[in-house]
């Protein structure tokens, strides 16, 4: 029943702001959509700018559609300027809820007073989202911190929209190939998770962490630490942060920051922390970046809110950074070699079909600067095209193009001239080029020493034990088990005996190019 009457609210807001205009227009249903509003009396938000009337209904809907409109908001090749513009104010300007209602909060979290845990607490929220919002705060021990509370009641309206989401996700696959093939269900089960990731506040501390960690010695992006006694799930307490707003382009050409230089280095973070860590910020909106201004971080991002992140396993680095060379490269038939060897497309696809297709997509667009590309034009070409060749989209790999998505639309509102792919080919060439040779094979057999001291000397017992449960017919699962461990431990040696040959004949050839020219 609550679902229901949650459907309802969703139909009445979008009568009642008139979305169905933005959408529908010249449609029989747009028709009788608006005949059905003049008739309810919901006419009055007609009055104010569409920007505006669609900014109002998002946050009237909740934290779902307000992700979605933040999304959107980066999108200035799809959205109009000024729906673009008013949707950028769901970034932190959020209506907040009261502070008293706060404060009770924080107390029901520790048990103790607002008083004894802060020095000083300020009531007004300087920042308010989706999903929280922001106090700034002092410890007794002078350290200024920034205190983050989880809205009240979140989780409930979070399922409902989700129960929603699966709905028609399920109807979607039930009438259309289409759909059947861009997963839908799955895609709803990512975003299921992301969103209750979002809402462990603990989670999140150690995602921030994390990211401190691996950003250390990159110069380019500060993280705040966590103050890990006054964690939990429904509230967290950082450092405090100084910095001005990335999308305030103007004040930061006035205080000296290289606008260019800021672009370039948001694409390094990025596929740093994509290809080289395998973890990284998937909420990179421009309400989550700060630029700093002090002398001793000068031009530095100051990374918030990593309520989402993503992972990526070394198979799915080592595919991605393979498919971003080819793209630069223009190596269109590797490209489509890629999508068999991965399963994308079926394996009787034929390779140079596949390869004609994309170039026809891809190489009209590599002429031109980023702020002449349309990237939903692209994306709807290769939509129609993957459909022709029954392309499965990738759910484990939808946050990626998500932040991905944000990061182009990032660079552009800083620099509309920014060339993203030629920012990023040395990047990922040269990290290509790590994971071949001496450094290679020293980093695979790092990783593999103890388990190969410790599964060596059990190998011939391993090789007897798999023929002799051949030969009694014991279990298959376990003749497959033992199999496939022989299989991997040949792998591994494999790769490192042919990493070390291939090492020591290029140093043989070396020495004798060496005695020969000497």
């Amino acid at each position: 029943m609550r679902r229901l009457l949650r459907l309802a609210l969703i139909v009445w807001t979008v009568l009642r702001f008139g979305l169905d205009d933005l959408a529908l227009s010249g449609f029989q249903g747009h028709r009788k959509a608006r005949w059905l509003r003049g008739l309810m009396g919901l006419g009055r938000s007609w009055d104010q700018p569409r920007g505006v009337r669609l900014r109002l209904a998002l946050e009237r809907l909740g934290p779902i559609f307000v992700k979605f409109g933040q999304v959107l908001s980066t999108r200035r090749d799809l959205v109009p300027l000024d729906i673009a513009e008013e949707l950028a104010k769901l970034q932190d300007r959020v209506p907040p809820f009261p502070a008293a209602q706060s404060q009770r909060l924080i107390e029901r979290a520790f048990g103790r007073p607002v008083e004894a845990l802060f020095a000083r607490f300020d009531p007004e929220p300087v920042a308010s989202a989706s999903i929280a919002q922001v106090h700034f705060a002092q410890l007794h021990d002078g350290r200024e911190v920034a205190v983050k509370v989880l809205r009240p009641g979140m989780l409930d309206i979070i399922e409902d929209d989700l129960a929603l989401l699966r709905i028609v996700a399920a109807w979607v696959e039930r009438l259309s190939a289409d759909g059947r093939r861009l997963k839908p269900r799955e895609v709803v089960a990512e975003f299921d998770m992301y969103l209750h990731d979002e809402l462990d506040l603990v989670r999140e501390a150690a995602n921030a962490a994390q990211l401190r960690r691996n950003m250390e010695g990159l110069d380019l992006v500060l993280v705040p630490e966590m103050v890990w006694d006054l964690c939990t799930t429904e509230v967290l307490v950082m450092e405090r942060m100084h910095g001005l707003p990335i999308s305030r382009v103007d004040v930061l050409r006035d205080a000296g920051v290289d606008i260019k230089k800021l672009a370039r280095d948001g694409v390094t973070i990025f596929f740093t922390q994509v290809f080289r860590d395998g973890f990284f910020h998937a909420d990179m909106h421009p309400g989550n970046i700060l630029v700093s201004v002090e002398p001793a971080t000068f031009q530095r991002y100051v990374a918030l809110d990593f309520g989402i992140v993503g992972t990526l396993s070394e198979t799915d680095k080592d595919y991605l950074a393979q498919n971003f060379v080819a793209f630069f490269r223009r190596d269109y038939k590797r490209v489509a070699e890629l999508h068999v060897e991965s399963g994308w497309v079926p394996a009787e696809t034929r390779v140079d079909a596949l390869e004609a297709a994309i170039r026809t997509v891809c190489e009209p667009q590599f002429e031109k600067p980023l702020k002449d590309i349309s990237l939903g034009q692209v994306l709807l070409r290769l939509f129609q095209t993957s459909r022709r060749f029954n392309v499965e989209i990738q759910p484990q790999l939808v946050l990626l193009q998500k932040t991905l998505l944000n990061v182009e639309g990032l660079g552009r509102q800083l620099d509309p001239d920014l060339d993203l792919w030629a920012t990023a080919k040395p990047f990922l060439e040269r990290w290509m080029d790590e994971q071949v040779g001496a450094r290679a094979l020293a980093r695979v057999l790092r990783k593999e020493a103890p388990r190969l001291a410790q599964f060596l000397p059990e190998l011939p017992r391993l090789l007897h034990d798999a023929l002799k449960a051949q030969a009694q017919g014991q279990g298959q699962a376990e003749q497959q088990a033992l199999i496939r461990e022989l299989r991997r431990t040949n792998r591994v040696l494999q790769s490192a005996l042919w990493a070390g040959a291939g090492f020591v004949a290029g140093m043989a050839v070396a020495a004798l190019a060496l005695r020969f020219w000497g």
